[in-house]
């Protein structure tokens, strides 16, 4: 059995809101930043829903100033059996 990191989507909803304001974004700043036609998919980032694809990733951490490692956040609880 190996630990490997799992993706926590509800604290990096949080965390992505968190850097939002902290960089001081409106929800209507990144949906224009990003070209989305709703906000729909930053809410749904934020509540933990759905994540960033790695293209848009990359965009956010450019955006935010933070690495995309300091978006993510993950739990390493998560055992995975390792087959060889």
């Amino acid at each position: 059995m190996v630990n490997l990191p799992v993706i926590d989507m509800i604290r990096t909803g949080q965390n992505i809101g968190r850097l939002r304001k902290q960089a001081g974004l409106s929800v209507r700043d990144l949906q224009d930043i990003f070209g989305f036609a709703t906000p729909q998919a930053i809410y749904k980032w934020q509540q933990g829903v759905a994540l960033p694809t790695i293209d848009n990733l990359v965009v956010l951490a450019v955006v935010l100033q933070v690495r995309m490692d300091d978006i993510l956040v993950t739990d390493t609880a998560a055992r995975v059996q390792n087959s060889a």
